[in-house]
């Protein structure tokens, strides 16, 4: 065990005790947000996204130890394990390289080799191998046997062949040699399959691509490994030059005969070895390893693919809320008219309806009366008009409505409505809103994003929310798991209002779940509300380690200790009155006083179980208490006259929205009902490695539009707002403004147009999904 937590410590870059510590506070049942938030002392202050890897690497080498051992266990009941076999098992420190070591001893059907050797034909396979001179048809004829069908030399010298194969194809050392060779020299051939041009005309970017392995960027591989599942596409991976000559020797195949000491040097034998490392290449090895590495491949881009997920997620998830303003919800429509919610400052639906602004109804006037009225009657500040069918139009109505109606004061927000439908549609919808139609309650999901972002999103399965990139194509489990850890890393980040949130807000508390959660909800139903955190342990089947967990990111704001609106734990309740006593002041006067606060002596107040970095929290946290950490609220404006894709043209400079980001770029919503894609190139004067490093999900920009296909929606856009529009569509940047002549490395090539053919279909096509 210490050698697992030696080589996590390595790879993280802290210290083993650190790991060790960590690893058993997550044994104990501890959660990352605790750990992260109250467990400095003991973990060495680790953050959240270092606890998180943790936890994501320990799970792997646990399952690599477990693996280990059954492996283990199976050589040593076979009999042949050795002392120097099961040191290199012990030794292994990765999946393949244990794979590789129990290759020759996994069970499994019998094969062409195991065949061989019980008609005897080891002997000769070890004699041709071990002594070259011999003539292979010569030693062959002394090993023909009737009885198990070998009639003749060849079927002789075949099963000899068959032996060689597989010892050379199951040497461990042999294989991880090939394993990285390929890895690091072979080239991904992709093809188009013969007479699937038309039908996969999305991928045709990929009808004849060559690539270095290693570099293939993850949306690439994922759009690549789609069209092969989709029968559109075929791939190989290559080595050097192929001439079509089938007896030509590869780099690869010279590996294995150099491994095994196999030359030609005009021996008896030689030319019959030579096809046996020819046969035990293409047959076994190659077709093996290919699919080894393009698993490798799969799954790094899988990881990558999750990894911009889980960021634009959190993202989303920490977008600056509205507050509690009175909204309305308008979820737009054309023939079945707007529904509208209107929502109070607390979230509740005051009222609902339906409006008929938009054609073929065109009910302009009466829908105008009836808004005036609800936003007259329940003071209304903003109104949050969904992003699907109708939108711009309905925008454009409620922007006339504000024109005529100044005195409303009214603001309009245009917010995303992507999950709205699988919110409204949901158990925990129907149990919230019992009353109402599914079309009302997405509209009333529409207002609450505006107001509080992070607490309605979490009542959406997170791969609902499209701001991925080909959720559809990577492991599930894996996605869900990294999500799942971003929405309970935002939520206790946030904190929650123990007397507002809602079970599926409460129920990625730390150490909560969705039946605790449920609990809580009924006891301040029928208690009347929280007064102090202490009554938590009056909640049904919420016990000590769960209120140790939970409690320090539950706020009360009105509640019997000023301290339960912040973030201080109530286990540290006790220092915080020492601090207060020994400056004769109560605990009330040291909330807020953030001059004061700036001048206690943390040290002084260090024990062995709160150690600086606790203490120094809690005077934070004191100036302070309860604060939002997520930005002020802001929003995008659309223009005025811009509604559709035919009205935009190339320079226009528009406002609008990050949707989503990606490792080639951002999707930004600029009110066309078709995101625009700035492309990694276009993000930046400067060199960009990483899009995130200049925009995330939910920022406003300027951009200017460079291209516009409509039939194949595509939108080019540039942040480089010096940018010109090329004939193709690419951006051209204007003399003199290249930033002082500062080049970073080659970014990838701008696809021509909006996006890069089938990589971004298939991602618009996910996020429709």
């Amino acid at each position: 065990m210490n050698r697992l937590f030696q080589q996590i410590a390595d790879e993280l870059g802290v210290e083993a005790r650190q790991v060790s510590a960590t690893v058993a506070l997550l044994d104990e049942g501890a959660t990352v947000p605790f750990i992260a938030r109250y467990r400095k002392e003991v973990t060495g202050a680790l953050d959240d996204s270092q606890l998180r890897s943790l936890e994501e690497r320990l799970r792997y080498l646990r399952e690599l130890e477990d693996r280990r051992q059954t492996i283990l266990d199976s050589i040593d009941e076979q009999g042949k394990l050795t002392d120097e076999l099961k040191a290199a098992i012990e030794a292994a420190e990765t999946k393949n390289r244990l794979e590789d070591l129990y290759l020759p001893y996994k069970p499994r059907r019998r094969t062409k080799a195991q065949i061989a050797r019980e008609a005897g034909l080891e002997p000769l396979a070890d004699t041709l191998y071990d002594d070259p001179t011999q003539d292979p048809e010569t030693l062959a004829a002394d090993y023909l046997n009737a009885e198990a069908k070998i009639d003749d030399t060849r079927a002789a010298l075949d099963g000899a062949k068959y032996i060689l194969m597989e010892r050379f194809a199951e040497d461990a050392e042999l294989l991880g040699t090939l394993r990285d060779y390929l890895w690091n020299e072979g080239v991904l051939h992709v093809t188009v399959v013969e007479g699937k041009e038309n039908e996969g005309a999305k991928f045709r970017d990929y009808f004849d691509h060559r690539e270095p392995l290693k570099g293939v960027p993850s949306h690439r591989a994922l759009a690549i490994l789609r069209g092969r599942n989709e029968g559109i596409l075929n791939y190989t991976i290559e080595l050097g030059e192929d001439d079509g000559d089938r007896n030509a020797v590869n780099p690869a195949q010279q590996k294995v005969a150099a491994h095994w000491g196999i030359r030609d040097e005009g021996r008896a034998a030689d030319q019959w070895l030579a096809g046996v490392v020819r046969w035990a290449w293409r047959v076994k090895l190659s077709t093996q390893l290919e699919t080894e590495l393009v698993a490798r491949l799969r799954e790094s881009a899988e990881s990558e693919a999750i990894n911009v997920f889980a960021a634009n997620l959190k993202d989303l998830l920490l977008h600056a809320p509205a507050g509690p303003r009175p909204t309305i919800g308008l979820d737009p429509g054309l023939r079945t008219g707007c529904k509208v919610a209107v929502i109070d400052g607390t979230g509740q639906v005051a009222d609902h309806g339906a409006i008929y602004p938009n054609a073929p109804q065109n009910r302009t006037e009466e829908a105008e009366r009836q808004m005036v009225s609800w936003c007259q009657r329940y003071g209304i500040e903003l109104i949050a008009i969904g992003n699907g069918t109708a939108s711009r139009e309905t925008e454009k109505f409620v922007a006339d409505l504000m024109t005529r109606h100044p005195e409303l004061g009214l603001s309009r927000i245009v917010v995303s409505e992507s999950g709205a439908s699988v919110y409204s549609a949901s158990e925990f919808a129907s149990k919230e809103m019992p009353d109402l139609d599914v079309t009302i309650r997405g509209a009333a999901s529409i207002a609450r994003r505006l107001q509080d972002p992070l607490a309605e999103l979490v009542k959406i399965e997170p791969k609902s929310i499209g701001v991925g990139q080909y959720q559809h194509d990577v492991s599930q489990v894996q996605l869900a798991r990294s999500l799942d850890a971003v929405v309970e890393d935002c939520v206790n980040g946030v904190g929650v209002d123990l007397n507002t949130a809602s079970v599926p807000l409460l129920s990625r508390v730390a150490g909560l779940n969705a039946s605790t959660a449920e609990n809580i909800v009924r006891y301040r139903t029928e208690n009347g509300g929280f007064r102090n955190r202490d009554q938590l342990l009056k909640v049904t089947r919420l016990g000590a380690k769960t209120y140790e967990q939970a409690a320090g990111f539950l706020r009360i704001a009105e509640g019997d200790n000023p301290l339960d609106r912040s973030s201080v734990h109530p286990e540290a309740y006790g220092v915080v009155q020492a601090i207060a006593e020994d400056h004769g002041r109560s605990v009330n006067e040291l909330v807020g006083d953030a001059a004061f606060l700036r001048q206690v002596d943390a040290q002084r107040y260090v024990t062995d179980q709160f150690g600086l970095p606790t203490i120094r929290d809690i005077l934070r946290e004191l100036e302070k208490p309860g604060r939002d950490p997520r930005p002020e609220f802001q929003f995008a404006r659309f223009a005025d006259g811009v509604e559709t894709m035919n009205d935009l043209r190339p320079g226009m400079v528009l406002e609008g929205s990050v949707s989503n980001v990606a490792n080639f770029g951002a999707f930004v919503d600029i009110g066309v009902h078709q995101d625009g894609l700035v492309h990694i190139s276009a993000l930046s004067h400067t060199f960009v490695k990483d899009p995130r490093e200049v925009v995330k999900a939910g920022d406003i920009v300027k951009v200017k539009v460079m291209s516009v296909d409509v039939p194949r929606k595509r939108i080019g856009l540039s942040m480089r707002l010096d940018d010109e529009p090329g004939e193709d569509g690419s951006a051209v940047r204007k003399k003199g403004n290249d930033n002082g002549g500062k080049r970073g490395p080659k970014q990838d090539k701008a696809p021509k147009g909006a996006m890069a053919g089938a990589m971004a279909e298939a991602l618009q096509s996910a996020k429709r999904k």
